[in-house]
């Protein structure tokens, strides 16, 4: 099920969950999920991936008990919740020339602000929220692929490794941040500098410090203890963030290594370096 803000990209997750084989069924009313469900879930039903989309206009008060129904009668249920910062989701109206779904509000900034206060009980349901304020339409799409695209039958946790600056700014679809920033910053060694966490020698360079040792055998242990208890609590989604000032250099390299490290402890984690090309 995806749902959330209203332009927050709704439609586009589908369309590229319909690409990938999935059958999507969008602005569907909540009042219909659990009967959809019921069709889908049958001895007849020939559909083994269904999306719903679900939005809010006059339905809000409608989407929980939806929800609460459609969890009874699935086997798996997977609630994604997309989101984005207010100017972000004025600028799209804007270009669009679209109409809010709650457009009765005083402007367009309130109507949107009363949709992401009508929503927070049904967010706070979602598997991941996924912020899509600094993500284009390609962005989005690497986003729902790493969620989706290799989809199968209790494949257990899905976990993605980020980097990322935080002079650009915190991504909020994340479980763990650790700030890399305590380590030496290989951008002002002037060599260093035009190259990324992905080179050998900007590599070298962060792993090398006399910090980094500790600090990866330490958070090795934490990834030994914490990972498998996620599983065990059924969580599906676990995204762990790794930030450095401009997200070039240290958190790349580190993010990298400690995929490395989940690798070893049986985890294939999707990598992404948000802020490598800025």
């Amino acid at each position: 099920m995806i749902t959330g803000l209203s332009g927050a990209g709704r439609s586009h997750a589908a369309n590229i969950l319909e690409d990938l084989g999935w059958f999507v069924i969008d602005n569907l009313p909540p009042s219909l999920i659990p009967k959809v469900a019921e069709l889908a879930a049958g001895p007849t039903g020939a559909v083994e991936r269904v999306v719903l989309v679900v939005g809010t206009g006059p339905y809000h008060d409608e989407v929980l008990p939806a929800l609460a129904s459609l969890r009874q009668q699935a086997t798996r249920l997977r609630i994604v919740f997309l989101e984005a910062a207010t100017d972000v989701l004025v600028r799209r109206y804007e270009s669009t020339r679209r109409r809010h779904p709650l457009g009765g509000a005083e402007s367009l900034a309130d109507a949107i602000d009363q949709e992401r206060r009508l929503l927070e009980s049904v967010k706070a349901e979602a598997d991941v929220v996924v912020d899509t304020s600094e993500l284009n339409v390609h962005q989005l799409r690497s986003r729902v692929v790493d969620l989706f695209g290799d989809e199968v039958p209790d494949s257990g946790m899905q976990t993605t490794v980020v980097s990322f600056g935080f002079k650009h700014g915190l991504p909020l679809d994340t479980d763990l941040v650790i700030d890399c920033r305590f380590l030496p910053n290989p951008h002002w060694e002037e060599h260093l500098r035009p190259l990324t966490g992905l080179d050998a020698d900007v590599r070298d360079y962060v792993l090398g410090q006399d910090v980094t040792g500790p600090f990866l055998d330490r958070l090795t242990e934490l990834l030994e203890l914490l990972v498998p208890a996620y599983v065990v609590e059924g969580k599906s989604y676990l995204t762990i963030a790794f930030g450095c000032t401009g997200g070039r250099h240290r958190s790349v390299a580190i993010a990298e290594r400690v995929a490395a490290v989940l690798r070893d402890q049986g985890v294939r984690p999707t990598v992404t370096h948000r802020d490598i090309d800025r």
